[in-house]
């Protein structure tokens, strides 16, 4: 009679041990990578209700790489932070892309900032993973996201050009020694329903493209550069990990 209880419970322990390995398979990685010449502190936030990846926020000095699993059906947003000092509390601000809660952010980065966006594919649906490069917000850092390993699509999304080196006047953000270090959206910068696609702009018929928009277009192509950018900004995937980069090289 012990043996056959023994077999059971080493029966019991495989099938948990297959169990967690499926889990962990099924698991969507994110590599974070800096490959900016300055420190950058990334930022996460969930959108779903799952935990924050990363604890909401971390440093990430230049050349160094994190890597972080989310669950199927994740869904939720990366941005970089610069200029920041914390102490050993965690408290601490940005010069851009700040959030509420310091170091581990508790909320969304103040724009103008740049914005890497998922919501990856419950196994119950149909298991595609969407994401975006998005600039509606405006732009602080280069970031790119390369999907690996998937099927489908899997395009390359991006913004690897400096648009704070060609920032209009009227959008600029700079530090106390005059540095341009973030360029605002129309949207923020004026505040307008044209801009904003809000209002009587409310609809993708009513909300076009403008001047600054297509700025941001022509320096990032595969980035979202305002509200309605659908059709060349969102990209697809299936059963892919996802690098992203912070000042990539190149496409």
């Amino acid at each position: 009679m012990a043996v056959v209880t023994s077999k059971s419970h080493l029966l019991l322990l495989l099938l948990c041990i297959l169990s967690i390995g499926s889990a962990i398979v099924s698991a969507t990685v994110f590599t974070l990578q800096n490959q900016c010449s300055y420190t950058v502190w990334p930022g996460s936030l969930s959108g779903n209700g799952a935990a924050l990846l990363g604890d909401g926020g971390f440093i990430l000095p230049p050349g160094s790489s994190v890597q972080f699993p989310a669950p199927p059906g994740w869904s939720g947003r990366f941005w970089g932070r610069t200029g920041c000092s914390f102490d050993g509390s965690g408290a601490g601000t940005c010069a851009t892309g700040d959030c509420p809660g310091g170091l581990k952010c508790t909320g969304g980065g103040a724009p103008p900032v740049t914005l890497v966006e998922f919501t990856i594919g419950a196994p119950n649906a149909s298991g595609q993973d969407f994401y975006d490069v998005s600039l509606v917000d405006g732009y602080n850092v280069g970031m790119g996201v390369r999907a690996t390993g998937g099927t489908g699509g899997c395009q390359y999304a991006g913004c690897v050009a400096d648009i704070n080196d060609d920032c209009p006047a009227e959008l600029r953000v700079a530090d106390t020694s005059g540095r341009v270090v973030a360029c605002k959206s129309a949207c923020e910068a004026f505040n307008a329903p044209e801009y904003c696609c809000t209002g009587d702009h409310g609809t993708p018929q009513t909300c076009g493209p403008s001047q600054y928009s297509e700025t941001f277009k022509r320096a990032c192509p595969t980035a979202y550069s305002y509200a309605y950018d659908d059709a060349t900004s969102t990209c697809t995937c299936t059963g892919s990990d996802y690098l992203i980069t912070f000042c990539p090289a190149q496409s």
